[in-house]
């Protein structure tokens, strides 16, 4: 693909995304069965649930600009995952373990975070007004969930010093 005009980039990053998200669909279950604190076993949950519908969100934004819903891999998101892989591959202690593993989510999250302020602020830009609501939407709850992952953290990582 080239990226010769915004329209392009636009498709280009909803592609992106679009790969992220999937991955993120097989990550976050292994996190939760690593994850031994029952709110972050459920915070991995819920964010799953999340994660299914911005799925659905991105398709409804392929469907606004008229493209097939299409991923391209998103090595960011890949890196991601395999950093998160190794932390549920480690041995340790129950809350140090979960504290690390609050770590590489947050590190998802804040990729998101940037990834869908990006798209949003284009979608605004090219006058995409119905993706701009669906990509602010899950804006918020990536937000939502980078700050419910840091209240569980400072609990975790509490218990973890002792």
């Amino acid at each position: 693909m080239s990226l010769k005009t915004l329209q392009d980039l636009f498709l280009d990053e909803v592609k992106d995304v679009y790969d992220a998200e999937h991955q993120l669909t097989k990550a976050l279950p292994k996190m939760a069965k690593a994850a031994s604190s029952p709110d972050l076993i459920s915070a991995f949950e819920k964010h799953l649930k999340q994660t299914e519908g911005h799925i659905t969100r991105l398709e409804s934004v392929f469907e606004l600009i008229e493209h097939k819903p299409t991923r391209k891999t998103c090595k960011a998101m890949k890196g991601l995952v395999e950093q998160g892989s190794e932390v549920i591959e480690e041995d340790g202690e129950d809350t140090v373990k979960d504290a690390a593993l609050i770590g590489a989510a947050q590190r998802v999250e804040h990729y998101e975070i940037a990834a869908y302020g990006t798209l949003r602020t284009f979608a605004e830009t090219l006058g995409i007004e119905k993706a701009v609501n669906l990509l602010q939407q899950t804006l918020d709850e990536e937000k939502q969930t980078d700050e419910n992952l840091t209240e569980l953290a400072s609990n975790i990582n509490f218990e973890a010093t002792a």
